[in-house]
């Protein structure tokens, strides 16, 4: 598929996701953390219009405004509406960010058609893998805000149930020594993923499949919230300041468990995976179950060699199934839950951030942040690969979040 294509389809994967949605849901700000789906459309088209359209000569700004009302955090750009008052932009409308997408898409087609320069050709690519980031926070952002509304609203009817059962947890061993990690190849991947470089990994072994709701509900059940020696310190002060008592989403009601999803409030599955849990929730888990959570490196030598099967968004479902076997690999990896490793979010050896105002895309989020690995339900499966480095604090819960479970080899 050439760039203009790809282009075309990746752009209209947003509206896509936009069509069940009234003028209201997407004006919708639930949290600080979380944007409205407006926001995210109109940003994504800041992205192309800043970085690449503005980059040429004689072109005129859709807006003048848009480009402080729809920067995120790029300081070398200009100054930025702040994050935690995205809500409050009733204006511009709906239909006038819708046109300002219109307005970019040209240029960027009409200037790819033209033949780009590779600088060019460069940020678009770029920009579209953006995008894709964006269309799973639009997902998760809006679910966060249908939690808050009593109506418990439907963002989309569920998918046909999965069918069989989750597989039987297996341990699977990888040996030690020198390892390589990173991207390798010419294909994309965000400067993050780079430099490939050696790593020293011990023996360990890794769990096939992603914890389950019922295994989890094990941990609940056993008081695990109310347990200070399974914590880390700041996770255990976090519950007891939050009150966490389960997973988000979570609800009792008259002895059933049910939980929020897109869909709605449905009965809680036992055998899909656990999800919207935060590093300290994973973490603490992983302790009550005499195991630990993978380092991001272990993750990544496991699943250099795993296909790239899985519960992406493209399946429709926007929920987590239970896990299958994995054809040819011991463990399924990819999809359905975000897996939280044990990995502080730093740079690789070697790291340089892009240049110009690229290079506060990722590089000076490099601390205070954990890894996650391997994709979800709302991650379309063209983004994803063995060596994506996620990351978010450890408080988050509000993505589709996992468990997957390591240890070490005695």
């Amino acid at each position: 598929m050439d760039l203009a294509d790809r282009y075309r389809e990746v752009r209209a994967a947003s509206e896509g996701l936009c069509a069940p949605l009234s003028p209201e849901d997407c004006g919708l700000q639930s949290m600080p953390d979380a944007s409205p789906v407006k926001w995210h459309l109109a940003h994504t088209s800041w992205f192309f219009e800043t970085l690449v359209l503005e980059q040429l000569p004689g072109y005129t700004p859709f807006h003048a405004d848009f480009r402080l009302l729809f920067n995120s955090y790029y300081q070398s750009v200009g100054a930025q509406h702040p994050r935690p008052e995205r809500g409050v932009l009733s204006r511009p409308s709906l239909e006038e960010v819708r046109a300002y997408r219109r307005h970019v898409d040209q240029g960027i087609l009409h200037l790819l058609d033209a033949g780009a320069p590779l600088s060019s050709l460069a940020v678009v690519e770029l920009g579209l893998h953006h995008e894709q980031q964006h269309q799973e926070l639009i997902l998760s952002d809006l679910k966060h805000a249908f939690s808050r509304n009593p109506l418990r609203p439907v963002y989309r009817e569920r998918a046909s149930e999965p069918a069989g059962a989750a597989q039987r947890l297996r341990w699977h061993g990888f040996g030690g020594g020198l390892r390589e990690i990173g991207h390798a190849g010419q294909g994309f991947a965000f400067d993050n993923e780079r430099p490939r470089h050696r790593v020293f990994v011990e023996a360990f072994e890794l769990a096939s499949r992603p914890v389950t709701n019922a295994e989890f509900m094990a941990f609940v059940r056993d008081d695990g919230y109310a347990r200070p020696e399974l914590w880390l310190s700041d996770g255990f002060a976090t519950v007891a300041a939050r009150g966490w008592r389960a997973p988000l989403y979570w609800e009792e009601r008259d002895g059933e468990t049910r939980i929020f999803t897109l869909a709605g409030m449905i009965p809680l599955r036992a055998d899909e995976p656990v999800c919207h849990v935060s590093h300290y929730e994973a973490d603490a888990y992983a302790r009550w179950a005499g195991a630990r959570l993978p380092t991001e490196a272990e993750w990544e030598v496991a699943a250099q060699e795993a296909p790239r099967e899985g519960g992406f968004v493209e399946t429709g479902r926007l929920h987590p199934a239970p896990s299958q076997p994995c054809e040819g690999h011991p463990a399924a990896l990819f999809g359905d839950v975000w897996e939280w490793t044990s990995s502080a979010y730093t740079p690789y050896p070697g790291f340089r951030p892009l240049a110009g105002a690229l290079a506060e895309y990722n590089g000076k989020f490099m601390s205070n942040q954990l890894v996650l690995r391997g994709g979800s339900c709302a991650t379309p499966q063209s983004h994803i690969r063995a060596s994506y480095r996620n990351f978010f604090p450890p408080d988050a819960r509000w993505q589709w979040s996992g468990i997957r479970l390591a240890r070490d080899v005695a």
